[in-house]
């Protein structure tokens, strides 16, 4: 009897608290027969955070430093008079004004709100391609990965997952895109674990590698790995910066079938670890492809995939595919194929976005607005993102003073503490995840109820990502945006997406002020925790120096003795593509011609400095001449800006002419000056010159003229009544050439 599919909501996790009132009541009544279900039936969860590292608790031990949540409990403690906390803020309003959703207007009325759905896509589906199956038994998957997707709680495919498994089993390359939440991470994964399934065993070798932009979601991505395969015999190994570099050499030199990895740390194995590198991989995954080729990863992807064997399979997966086809195209594809799942579905359907107006007065107060959503509104299960990891830090000290459950993510926490984080708020041990971008891209954290944009996002693409953490797999979710009058155009964007379907939310003024008091009555606790780190920082940096000095001292030979690692690229083109990112950042240029990356940058400089060597052997007259025309082309775009586009042409390019015949004139009567004294000698050129007829014309000019005025001053001497003996020193200037 073939066993019979019930579809069900996509999903990679499922939590029992995320049920409704509706659900526990059908739960409670069918509680006996759950309990007569074999264990075995129970489903999985892929992800699991907290196996990668160390707990915290330990690094702190080992480190000699305290949590944040430490310092904060502490504080509250010898707080001889408690401020207001989220508790007693919600009992002063109870009475008082509620917050109201109306929906939104555009204040330009000439501004045509259309749905960004209408856009043509760049990805087109395939002729022939099925988007849709009963299940994955229809997918010629094995009886291992069928029985894992069992486990997992995985009924029918996804309509990338029906699209992508049987083309990437053949072999193809494929470029998929699908909204967010619609299971890519299986779509990739299920056909490269079937192709495993027939390699030859008896030859370890590295065969798959999966290049993510972020740690946790390379964690996530080998975690789910790991949880499809657990029936088979293929090995997975992650590769990624904060762990133990050692423990991945071993890793890699034990051969593993695929390996997950951020292009940063694995170009480091691959160029200063003994015995890796990718001879025999067979298949390159880009995971968040979009945001690989950006600017900062886009030279270290270009490096892995020249390091990449030229016969292989190559995937793209992304939720917004940008349309940078040349890019595509160096990554060296063959003939791919572009998948997009559910083209005019660019929103989840059960998601509800919002905006929060942030008017130029208000700036001040959006803390205490983020807090009275927070205690009123959205009380659980919610993702702040913040702009910078300070304001993630300031934050989290906010709601651990006032008493909300909250853990930080941001890149000035180590690994162990980012993972932590990641799983305390999985578990809802917390209700509140403060977070960079850092969480942007790929997490799947199942569970999410509201997104909260603290921070406007720099573009419409970055947006999409973040909203996409809710309303997953076709569950409920609320994106709200805090908007500043000084991002109107993301606010159009915003609108032009969503359509009629946007929000306004108006949070109480009686709340906003309230919040205002108390965030007032915290700063100086605020900056006491702050200064608290700064020392122990301090400290332990002190201790870092002492250690590696007495290491030095104790090992020295065996440290001079070791290889010095290399990089692909220098430490001054590092810095120069940190400052071009950093730019990229704060001014939101495309990734055209304004900001090019440190490789690009090396060649323009190679370049330059081939130009000026070629330059220095040429003939003097000639360098003069290129020196000459390179400053009339200078002075001519400084008279552009100067004077602007409605000038005369004639008259701003005169003043240049003119520099460029003194400096000519200058040269010339110099070289005579020196051929006078003797200093050079005129060289003579075997070589027939023509002569044209106008330089004929003015030596001859010039030789009748210097003629006459001897013949005339000689008469004058002749007839002259003095003896004095004069002198002709006006020579130099009638020789001419």
């Amino acid at each position: 009897m073939t066993a019979t599919f019930v579809f069900e909501p996509p999903s990679d996790e499922e939590i029992e608290d995320s049920q409704t009132e509706d659900e526990e009541q059908e739960h409670d009544d069918d509680e006996e027969e759950a309990e007569e279900k074999p264990p075995n039936q129970q489903k999985q969860s892929p992800w699991d955070f907290a196996a990668y590292s160390e707990s915290v608790a330990e690094e702190h031990a080992r480190r000699s430093t305290t949590s944040i949540d430490y310092k904060i409990s502490k504080l509250l403690q010898q707080r001889p008079s408690p401020v207001t906390t989220a508790a007693d803020a919600d009992e002063d309003d109870s009475n008082s004004e509620l917050d109201r959703q109306e929906d939104y207007r555009p204040e330009d009325e000439n501004d045509e709100v259309t749905n960004a759905c209408d856009s043509k896509s760049f990805f087109a589906p395939s002729e022939g391609t099925s988007f849709n199956a009963n299940s994955f038994m229809e997918l010629n998957l094995s009886r291992p990965l069928l029985r894992a997707c069992e486990v997992l709680g995985y009924t029918k495919p996804t309509p990338i997952q029906a699209a992508c498994i049987p083309l990437a089993l053949t072999g193809r390359d494929i470029c998929g895109s699908a909204i967010t939440g619609s299971g890519k991470t299986a779509a990739f994964a299920l056909p490269t674990l079937e192709r495993l399934l027939f390699r030859p065993k008896r030859i370890p070798a590295i065969r798959v590698l999966i290049l993510t932009p972020t740690r946790e979601l390379a964690v996530q991505v080998h975690s789910m790995i790991e949880k499809l395969a657990q029936f088979t015999d293929i090995r997975c190994c992650l590769v990624v910066g904060g762990l133990s570099t050692k423990v991945q050499v071993t890793a890699l030199r034990s051969m593993p079938d695929i390996v997950v990895a951020t292009p940063g740390r694995m170009i480091d194995h691959l160029r200063n670890s003994m015995s890796v590198d990718l001879e025999d991989l067979a298949v390159l995954i880009l995971d968040e492809a979009d945001r690989l080729l950006e600017l900062g990863f886009s030279a270290e992807i270009h490096e892995l995939v020249r390091l990449c064997p030229k016969r292989r399979q190559t995937m793209l997966f992304s939720a917004t595919m940008t349309e940078q086809v040349d890019e595509l195209i160096t990554l060296s594809l063959t003939r791919p194929l572009r998948l997009s799942a559910d083209p005019s579905a660019k929103r989840p359907a059960t998601l509800t976005e919002e905006v929060v107006r942030i008017r130029r007065m208000r700036e001040v107060n959006q803390e205490a607005v983020l807090l009275s959503l927070c205690t009123k509104t959205f009380t659980s299960k919610v993702i702040i993102f913040s702009g910078t990891k300070q304001a993630a830090h300031r934050l989290k000290i906010l709601f651990g003073l006032a008493g909300l459950k909250a853990t930080e993510l941001h890149g000035n926490l180590t690994q162990a503490q980012r993972l932590d984080s990641l799983e305390l708020f999985r578990k809802q041990q917390v209700d509140f995840l403060i977070a960079t971008d850092v969480a942007a891209r790929g997490l799947d954290i199942i569970g999410v109820k509201t997104v909260i944009n603290y921070s406007c996002p720099r573009d419409l693409t970055s947006y999409v990502h973040r909203v996409g953490r809710t309303a997953r797999a076709g569950r409920e979710g609320y994106a709200v945006t805090f908007v500043p009058d000084n991002d109107r155009s993301l606010l159009k964007a915003i609108a032009k997406r969503v359509g009629s379907k946007l929000k306004s939310r108006i949070v109480a003024e009686q709340s906003i002020t309230k919040w205002s008091q108390i965030i007032d009555e915290m700063e100086d606790q605020v900056a006491a925790i702050l200064r608290e780190e700064r020392e122990e920082m301090a400290l332990r940096k002190a201790e870092m120096e002492a250690t590696k000095a007495e290491n030095m001292i104790a090992h020295r030979e065996e440290i001079y003795s070791r290889p010095k690692k290399t990089w692909f690229v220098t430490e001054k083109e590092k810095k120069l593509a940190a400052k071009t990112a950093k730019s990229y950042t704060e001014n939101g240029k495309g990734y055209g011609g304004e900001v090019i990356s440190g490789q690009q940058a090396e060649d323009l400089k190679m370049k330059e400095k081939r130009r000026r060597e070629r330059e220095k052997n040429l003939p003097r007259k000639k360098r003069r001449k290129l020196e000459a025309a390179r400053e009339m082309l200078e002075d001519e775009n400084e008279v552009d800006k100067s004077q602007g586009s409605g000038k005369d042409k004639k008259e701003r390019t005169g003043i240049s002419l003119v520099d460029m015949a003194y400096r000519r004139a200058k040269a010339v009567k110099a070289k005579n000056k020196a051929l006078d004294a003797g200093k050079i000698s005129k060289v003579i050129s075997n070589k027939p010159k023509r002569p044209s007829q106008k330089t004929q014309s003015r030596a001859e000019e010039m030789r009748d003229l210097f003629q006459t005025d001897m013949s005339e001053r000689k008469q004058k001497r002749s007839s002259g009544s003095t003896g004095k003996k004069k002198s002709f020193k006006s020579k130099s200037r009638y020789k001419r050439k």
